[in-house]
């Protein structure tokens, strides 16, 4: 019997677009164009930035509760345009509170929902004041994959949800966001990024916003990072873009092999 294990891969499109805050059914419908532009080039899961179906920042928007239920009922739309592909998009939910949201649209269906567990409440960001945290750090499997999902800040803590989700055999991080642009941050991302795929030996994938609200400007700059933490795409900076890129899934495997210290610390992980 042969020990050679089958070529895994999987072909990951990052869609940085312009919503426009509040516009739920224009948002609706460059996230469709997007889908349907992505399934033409083959991509098996496309992901969207944080609170793309609202605009961010929405503010007090989420504070009607006739716009998180009309927010709801474009999402489940949205869902029915994912035969044959997996979109994740960022959306409010509401479950007893409000929650900024990741949705994992699956072949026609909402099969997951991951809730932000890092909150910002600095600078411009006045998260806190409108969403409660999520606490749990699930991962998906999509065919033969294993993915996990978490939301701009969540990525940027050394120990948080991307180490639970690799602990508990995630092999890609997605990360979605509105990330707004200050002058060092591309550098900073880049090697934040870079850190992190390499401690926990998995590819990350980061697809951020772009346009303007206010006062912030998003520049985009998707990135994917492999599982030693070298660069292998980059979307472009301040303009829209979908960002195509086949991942060798069992390059991550293959290096985790060689990572004894990944063996201790799911040892000592309690519900991994």
């Amino acid at each position: 019997m042969s020990d050679v294990r089958a070529m895994r891969t999987l072909r990951l499109g990052l869609a940085q677009i312009n919503p426009t805050v509040g516009d739920l059914v224009g948002n609706g419908e460059k996230i469709r164009q997007q889908i349907e532009e992505a399934r033409r080039r083959g991509v098996e899961i496309v992901c969207f930035p944080e609170l793309c179906l609202t605009g961010y920042p929405p503010e007090d928007l989420v504070l009607k509760p006739r716009f998180i239920a009309d927010n709801l009922t474009e999402l489940r739309t949205l869902a029915g345009q994912t035969r044959g592909i997996t979109a994740i998009v960022g959306f409010v939910d509401a479950n007893t509170d409000i929650y900024n949201a990741a949705a994992v649209l699956h072949n026609g269906m909402l099969a997951g929902v991951y809730h932000k567990q890092y909150l910002p409440n600095y600078g411009v960001f006045d998260e806190d004041r409108y969403f409660q945290a999520g606490r749990e750090s699930p991962v998906i499997e999509l065919e033969d994959v294993t993915v996990g999902i978490n939301i701009c800040e969540d990525i940027w803590y050394p120990v948080g949800p991307a180490v639970d989700q690799a602990l508990a055999g995630a092999e890609v991080i997605v990360n979605i966001n509105a990330s707004p642009y200050h002058v060092g941050k591309r550098h900073a991302r880049h090697r934040m990024l870079a850190t992190r795929a390499a401690d926990n030996a998995v590819i990350v994938a980061y697809v951020n916003m772009v346009g303007g609200q206010d006062e912030l400007v998003f520049d985009g700059n998707s990135l994917v990072f492999d599982q030693q933490g070298n660069q292998v795409v980059e979307g472009r900076q301040f303009a829209e873009d979908l960002v195509v890129v086949d991942l060798d899934l069992e390059a991550v495997f293959r290096t985790r092999l060689h990572d004894p210290r990944r063996r201790k610390e799911r040892r000592l992980a309690p519900d991994v």
